[in-house]
């Protein structure tokens, strides 16, 4: 299999290309707006690496022949709420220019685009958020998201390409420094502690609670929605909320304490800050996992076990 994935040289899009690059057979063209490296451990046989600016280049990245292209390019939250330009820029020219060349030159392929669970804001809904709610973004990256999910299903309904728009959770626990994102506070609880540093939680309220999946999870489960069949959606409604699970505020405190050691506490604080509270409190925190666990998909049940996953990899 001939896979493109676009944002390439972030954290989702090496584990990605790492798991499949597993398979010898399968054939993987990486690309970012630098050159993304290669998963540690990996051949550099099965993949080419292309240093590119999507708006103004995407005919360097897309061949004439493929068989998925996985987009996972995009600035997050916070960078694309600080400057409106260049969120658009990136977030929707780049990837409707990547989608026009798709469309083009491999016409019908299967597109797996990475959304967000951003696409929802206030009023959130009492019971559990399904595909059926109506979108309502309350940043710019969320409007960012359903524009290109729009993209997605028109393009899709016209077959010039089979796509999905796969509604990310929070992914925690990622390595690296902190991102952009306002949500990095979920990965960095666990993992700046776990290598000496101390970590600020915005908000003093322990049963805060945020939706979130592991990478490996996220990993198999785009796995599966490689394998989709084209009718498992209809041609004008391809978003699908990826599984996750709620995790409180006390929830993460226990993990770090179980996989770190209580003296791990010591390294978090918990501070007020009112300048984020109307954002955090606007996070739906409770989705129903139905329609992706009939197409296969799979949730995690433990936030322990995602930090222990992340010390194992340190």
């Amino acid at each position: 299999m001939r896979v493109l994935i676009t944002g390439a040289a972030g954290f989702i899009g090496q584990i990605v290309a790492s798991k499949l690059l597993e398979d010898e057979s399968n054939e993987l063209i990486l690309t970012d707006v630098i050159e993304p490296p290669i998963p540690s451990s990996k051949s550099h046989n099965n993949a080419k690496l292309i240093k590119a600016d999507l708006v103004d280049e995407a005919t360097k990245v897309v061949p004439e022949s493929l068989d998925a292209a996985i987009l996972l390019h995009g600035i997050m939250s916070s960078g694309a709420e600080a400057n409106f330009e260049l969120g658009y820029r990136v977030n929707v020219d780049a990837t409707r220019s990547v989608l026009n060349i798709l469309s083009k030159r491999c016409p019908g392929v299967r597109v797996l685009y990475a959304s967000s669970e951003a696409v929802y804001g206030r009023p959130v809904p009492a019971r559990n958020v399904t595909e059926d709610d109506i979108p309502s973004p309350e940043m710019s990256y969320g409007c960012q998201k359903v524009i290109c999910e729009t993209l997605i299903n028109d393009y899709t309904r016209r077959s010039m390409i089979n796509g999905f728009g796969l509604r990310f959770p929070t992914i925690s626990v990622r390595p690296g420094p902190p991102s952009a994102a306002v949500s990095s506070f979920l990965s960095g609880v666990i993992r700046e502690p776990l290598n000496g540093q101390r970590c600020t939680i915005p908000l003093k309220d322990r049963a805060w609670r945020h939706w979130m999946s592991s990478p490996k999870t996220l990993v198999h489960n785009l796995m599966v929605a490689l394998t989709l069949p084209k009718d498992a959606l209809p041609p004008h409604r391809r978003a699908v909320n990826m599984p996750g699970f709620g995790v409180t505020v006390q929830d993460m405190l226990n993990a770090l304490e179980e996989v770190g050691g209580k003296d791990k506490l010591l390294l978090v604080e918990e501070k007020d800050e009112p300048e984020l509270r109307s954002l955090l409190y606007s996070w739906a925190d409770h989705f129903d996992n139905s329609l992706a666990i009939s197409l296969g998909m799979k949730q995690d049940t433990s936030f322990v076990q995602s930090a222990r996953d992340y010390l194992e990899a340190m």
